[in-house]
C-alpha cells in the first residue's frame, strides 16, 4: 500500500493527516485520490469501513479555493453521517474550521445559515436540508466545482432520489462528481449515467461478499423470557471493550438501556425518537467513554467509531443484509470482531439464511443464563396495550401467523413484516 506522502499531496494535507494517525492508503484510497486529482467523475463501489471518507475529502482539501461561494458538496443519507464526515474534514483543516459547514433537518436552520454566511469552502449536508437552505438563498450551488454523493444506494432507499436530482440540477455541468456506493442498484447506475461525464470505476471487494471476514459470528437460541439474561450471560463471558446492542424498536432500546442500568452497566440508547442533540451527546459520549450502545438500525450505515469490539444483535435484523451493515460498525479498518446474535427457537431457521446469503459461518454457542434468570427486562406491558408491530403478511424471510413478543400481540410472526419504526 503507498503512503500518503507518496501521492503528490500538499505538505498541510500530508501533514494533516498524519495528526490524525494516517500515514498509509487502504485500497480505495490508493485507487480513487489520483483520479479524482485528475478531475475525472469517479464511481467507487466499496463497501463501509474502507476508508471511502478519505478518498473523497483528501482531493477536497488538495483543492486551491478560488472563491467566497461553496465550491465543494457532499451529499449524505443522514444527520449521523454528515457529523461524522463534518469531524473529520475540520480535523484535515486545523484552524480553518470555518472552511467547512454542516447542514442537515432536526437543527436549527438559524444556526446553519449563520455557519454559511462565513463563506465555508465546503458543505456536507442531507439532501431536504441542502434543499431548504437553497431555496432561502443562503446556500449557493452555481459554484459547485466538486461535488459527492456518499452512500449513493442508502439515499435511493431512503427516498431521495427526486431531492438528488434537484440539487445536481441546480449545480454546473461542468462540476467533477464523485458517487460512492456499497452496492449498484439501477437507480444508482441511471444517476451516473445521467448525470455524470464519463466516469472512471473502481470496484472494491465483491459485491456479494460483504467485508466481514475479520468478524467472529456466533449466535444463542433463547426464548422471550430468557432473552435478557443470554444477554448478560455473553457480556459476563465474552467482556466487551465496546459494544452496539441492536434491537428493532425506540421502546426496547429503552428498556435494554434501563435494565442494564439497573444491573449496574452504563448504557446509553440512540434513535429516531430522540432529538438530534440526545442523539449527537450519545454518540459522542460512546465514542469518548461509553462501553455500550443500544441502538436501532439507524445506527446500522455510516457510523463509524473506532475501538468497537462487539456487535450484539439482540432482535434478529429484519434482512439478511441489515446484519451485514450491522456487524460492518465492528472489524473496522481490518482489526478484528465478534457478531453475537439471539435467537428465538422459531427463528432458527433465519441463522441459515443469514448466513447463505452473507456468506458466513455463524457458530451456535452455549451460554450459563442460571445466574440471570430471574432478570427480566423492565418496562413490557401486558396485554394488547403494548406496541403492535409488523403486518399481518409478514415479510419476506418471515413466516406469517401471530406471535407474542414482550406480551405485546404481534400479527405476522415474531416480528412480522418489515418493521422500520426504529429508524
Amino acid at each position: 500500500m503507498k503512503q500518503f506522502s507518496e501521492m503528490n499531496l500538499k505538505p498541510e494535507v500530508v501533514g494533516a493527516l498524519r495528526s490524525l494517525g494516517f500515514t498509509t492508503a487502504t485500497d480505495v484510497q490508493e485507487q480513487a485520490i489520483p483520479i479524482a486529482l485528475q478531475g475525472k467523475d469517479l464511481i467507487v463501489r466499496a463497501k463501509t469501513g474502507t476508508g471511502k471518507t478519505f478518498a473523497f475529502l483528501v482531493p477536497i482539501m488538495q483543492r486551491d479555493v478560488r472563491g467566497r461561494a461553496p465550491e465543494a458538496l457532499v451529499i449524505v443519507p443522514t444527520r449521523e453521517l454528515a457529523l461524522q464526515i463534518y469531524g473529520v474534514a475540520t480535523g484535515l483543516r486545523p484552524g480553518r474550521r470555518e472552511s467547512v459547514a454542516v447542514v442537515y433537518g432536526g437543527a436549527s436552520i438559524n444556526t446553519q445559515m449563520q455557519s454559511l454566511s462565513r463563506n465555508p469552502n465546503l458543505v456536507i449536508g442531507t439532501p431536504g436540508r441542502i434543499i431548504d437552505l437553497f431555496n432561502r438563498r443562503a446556500l449557493q450551488l452555481d459554484c459547485i466545482r466538486l461535488l459527492v454523493l456518499d452512500e449513493a444506494d442508502i439515499m435511493f432507499d431512503m427516498g431521495f432520489i427526486d431531492p438528488i436530482e434537484l440539487i445536481l440540477s441546480k449545480t454546473p455541468k461542468t462540476r467533477q462528481t464523485l458517487l460512492f456506493s456499497a452496492t449498484m442498484p439501477q437507480r444508482v447506475i441511471g444517476i451516473a449515467r445521467k448525470h455524470m461525464n464519463e466516469p472512471a470505476h473502481i470496484s472494491v471487494g465483491s459485491e456479494q461478499e460483504p467485508v466481514v471476514t475479520q468478524i467472529k459470528h456466533f449466535y444463542a437460541e433463547s426464548d422471550r423470557e430468557t432473552k435478557f439474561a443470554t444477554l448478560l450471560a455473553y457480556i459476563n463471558k465474552y467482556n466487551p471493550r465496546k459494544a452496539i446492542i441492536f434491537v428493532q424498536t425506540q421502546r426496547v432500546a429503552d428498556m435494554v438501556c434501563e435494565t442494564l442500568s439497573g444491573q449496574g452497566i452504563g448504557a446509553m440508547p440512540i434513535h429516531g425518537g430522540l432529538t438530534q442533540a440526545k442523539r449527537e451527546r450519545a454518540l459522542r459520549e460512546f465514542a469518548e467513554k461509553g462501553r455500550f450502545l443500544v441502538a436501532t438500525n439507524i445506527a446500522a450505515r455510516g457510523i463509524d467509531i473506532a475501538g468497537i469490539s462487539d456487535i450484539i444483535n439482540f432482535d434478529v435484523p429484519d434482512d439478511p443484509s441489515v446484519y451485514v451493515h450491522r456487524v460492518g460498525r465492528t472489524a473496522r479498518m481490518a482489526a478484528d470482531g465478534r457478531a453475537f446474535t439471539i435467537v428465538s427457537p422459531g427463528e432458527r431457521h433465519l441463522i441459515g439464511v443469514i448466513g447463505h446469503e452473507n456468506n458466513v459461518q455463524m457458530g451456535q454457542i452455549s451460554l450459563d443464563i442460571a445466574p440471570y434468570a430471574g432478570i427480566r427486562l423492565l418496562g413490557r406491558g401486558r396485554g394488547r396495550g403494548g406496541q403492535r408491530r409488523g403486518g399481518q403478511s409478514g415479510s419476506r424471510w418471515r413466516g406469517g401467523g401471530h406471535g407474542y413478543y414482550g406480551g405485546e400481540r404481534n400479527h405476522g410472526g415474531y416480528r412480522g413484516g418489515l418493521y422500520r419504526r426504529g429508524r
